[in-house]
């Protein structure tokens, strides 16, 4: 049996280092390496610490470590408390997060069953799980074509009448000339007409499907016809 204290004060004193620079080389605070020297290990925050600072120390002062902690067991060291491994309060705590684990799995495991039984039934009823049913667009509502009236309608309502019809004037390409039977109908496009009817009382007459006063007078007439109506020409 031998001091520490001693032994370690009488092994700085011989290499000629103050506290300071033991201090800045140990990592050791001044007042620990004093406490080691003095045998105080009581100021020492625990066993544990003494130990590793008398294992650093020595070995910094170039003296056997395990020595001096060996020394320090034998002496202040009651039983064999300090080698016992200590249980970790940490293993409920594991238990309940393997327990935790254990159920996250669960849960997945059912999830992924109820997926696959969907998907299976999706594709018995024929449809592809992976593409998104398509909604046929909406049709659009079928649009009327407009119908243009003709620019002059003609019907022989009490009997017949010659008609004679030309393009524009009397020396325009011609479009008809015969006789309308009662109940006969023609029909002209275009956008100027000029026409001769013998006998007008007999003809009803619309422009652009507009019906027009009956011709009187019982004689022939020469009429010039636009969009805007009708006019005698002179």
């Amino acid at each position: 049996m031998f001091e520490i204290g001693n032994s370690l004060r009488e092994a700085r004193l011989r290499r000629r280092i103050e506290f300071g620079e033991a201090e800045q080389a140990t990592k050791i605070r001044g007042k620990y390496l004093r406490a080691l020297e003095d045998e105080e290990f009581g100021l020492l925050p625990s066993q544990t610490y003494v130990k590793g600072f008398l294992r650093t120390y020595a070995d910094y002062l170039g003296l056997d470590a395990q020595l001096y902690v060996d020394e320090y067991n034998s002496r202040f060291v009651v039983g064999q408390e300090d080698y016992r491994p200590r249980r970790s309060t940490v293993r409920p705590q594991r238990r309940n997060r393997r327990i935790e684990t254990n159920a996250v799995l669960v849960v997945l495991s059912v999830i992924a069953i109820v997926t696959i039984v969907f998907v299976a039934a999706w594709k018995s009823a024929g449809n592809d799980p992976g593409t998104v049913p398509r909604v046929p667009p909406a049709a659009a509502p079928a649009v009327k074509p407009q119908v243009v009236p003709p620019l002059l309608w003609v019907r022989a309502l009490r009997g017949g009448s010659k008609l004679i019809v030309h393009n524009g004037t009397a020396a325009g390409r011609l479009r008809f000339e015969g006789t309308l039977s009662r109940g006969e109908v023609e029909q002209f496009r275009g956008r100027r007409l000029w026409v001769a009817i013998d006998t007008p009382e007999n003809l009803q007459l619309k422009v652009r499907g507009m019906a027009i006063k009956p011709l009187r007078g019982h004689r022939p007439r020469v009429i010039l016809v636009t969009s805007t109506g009708i006019r005698p020409v002179a």
